[in-house]
């Protein structure tokens, strides 16, 4: 979309820190705001998800994020950036993802009077940090979100926090996290499967990024002792591992070595692996906003095993679409994995497709979508 043709219908900015973000989870509601008569500009870091986006018109800000850093003086920088961002384009209304752009893209939108909506995609991982730092990153979301024409949570384990830390103190509404487009996700046909001794391999997915917090220490130690058990299972790692977090490299090559792991890398379409998948394992340490890595897989009509921390339950009807353990419990995701081996193939394939049914009826993206619209809608002259 060339900058002309911004001013001529109201401009709406969407920030987050990944592509990756933009293209699996923001997708469809790019799409609605362009049918809706809106223009969108995009504030993420570049990454090649984007160029899937091609057929979409947009306007694209290459942003610089240190996600997982400390740095007051880069994230200043980041505020600024933003800051400068809106007062070049005046966007009509902003709306913010992650950490880093919920704090400071709306620091720069109410600094200009422009009107922001905040997504909390979690705040689970906040209460295990240090008392001090705790303190930090709820005055920091006070301070932010004081002026928020609307907060969404995708949680009601995060909601509920956010008002003891006195952080929500206007409009807010829950949803159910970024939704899974259905139709997308299909439901896959299931693959024949075993008892992880005899018949076919079962087949178990990771998806996500590779760091601690996502719980990829115990899928690891999980996958080790479900392996010397049932040699006829396959463990497998999709997603990227995180720049801070670089010494899973060589800790993924000698597991792949040993024939405990696969490493599948990061891919643009995770659906032939969903496909031929019996289960997604799914250890989140912290929990999440609403975990898109579950809603898709369940979509697809694959069964669930993952904890009992917010962001990952709620996607969930424990014993009929998934198993659900005790969070950072090695020794009950072994168990619930024990348990998934020993049913009849045909129960787990059920057990799927009641998955499809729940999500589709309660987490379809076209529910997120349609919230945002409503309140984008509120908030622009006609």
């Amino acid at each position: 979309m060339a900058v002309k043709e911004v001013g001529r219908k109201p401009l709406i900015a969407l920030l987050t820190n990944h592509d990756d973000d933009i293209y699996c989870f923001r997708k469809e509601l790019i799409e609605g705001l362009r049918e809706a008569g809106y223009y969108v500009l995009i504030s993420c870091p570049y990454g090649e998800k984007l160029a899937l986006m091609h057929h979409i018109k947009f306007l694209h800000d290459n942003a610089t994020i240190d996600r997982r850093g400390t740095n007051p003086l880069k994230d200043f920088k980041l505020f600024l950036h933003y800051r400068r961002l809106f007062a070049k384009y005046r966007p009509d209304v902003v709306l913010t993802y992650t950490a880093k752009p919920n704090v400071y893209g709306s620091l720069a939108a109410a600094s200009l009077g422009i009107p922001y909506i905040n997504n909390v995609t979690g705040l689970g991982s906040v209460l295990y940090r240090g008392r001090l730092m705790q303190r930090f990153v709820f005055t920091l979301f006070q301070i932010a979100f004081r002026k928020s024409s609307c907060i969404f949570f995708q949680n009601e384990d995060n909601m509920r926090l956010a008002q003891k830390q006195g952080i929500i103190r206007g409009n807010y509404e829950l949803i159910p996290g970024s939704g899974v487009n259905t139709e997308h996700f299909v439901l896959q046909e299931y693959p024949d499967g075993g008892n992880g001794n005899e018949g076919e391999t079962v087949v178990f997915n990771y998806i996500g990024r590779v760091l601690h917090d996502k719980g990829i220490d115990d899928y690891i130690e999980a996958a080790k002792r479900i392996k010397e058990k049932y040699t006829n299972t396959e463990f497998n790692i999709l997603g990227f591992i995180e720049p801070t977090e670089k010494h899973y490299q060589e800790k993924i090559k000698i597991l792949e070595k040993q024939g405990l792991i696969i490493y599948r890398g990061q891919q643009k379409d995770v659906i032939p692996f969903i496909k031929r998948a019996h289960a997604i394992i799914h250890p989140s340490t912290y929990g999440e906003g609403m975990s898109n890595v579950l809603l898709e897989n369940a979509s697809s009509g694959r069964p669930i095993i993952t904890t009992d921390n917010p962001g990952c339950k709620e996607t969930v009807k424990n014993g009929e679409t998934g198993m659900i353990y005790h969070g950072r419990n090695v020794e009950a995701l072994v168990e619930c994995i024990e348990q998934f081996l020993s049913l009849d193939n045909e129960v787990r394939k059920s057990m799927g497709q009641a998955g499809r049914r729940y999500i589709k009826e309660h987490f379809s993206r076209r529910i997120v979508v349609e919230a945002y619209l409503r309140k984008i809608g509120k908030l622009v002259p006609k």
